[in-house]
């Protein structure tokens, strides 16, 4: 009975949806220049190009990748998982 009991939780638990979300970079802006922001204003990030981007799952870095595209999508190859 106990082992079916584990293997429900667990079946619950691998269903649990989190958010995931991939940071590309980050910046610092004053509250007049966030003011200034219009259409077609380049913002710019302090990460450069050739870094990894980082993958969060419900606001924490689980991994580090980089950004491919997938037809007309935009995906992340893992190249780092940062867990443990």
């Amino acid at each position: 009975m106990s082992q079916t009991y584990d293997e429900n939780a667990l079946n619950t638990i691998l269903d649990v949806r989190v958010h995931a979300t991939v940071q590309l970079g980050s910046c610092r802006l004053r509250m007049k220049e966030i003011l200034e922001l219009s259409p077609g204003a380049v913002v710019q990030l302090n990460q450069l190009a050739t870094d990894p981007v980082g993958l969060y799952l419900n606001d924490r870095l689980i991994a580090e990748g980089e950004v491919i595209i997938i037809d007309d999508h935009l995906g992340i190859k893992i190249t780092e998982i940062k867990m443990g």
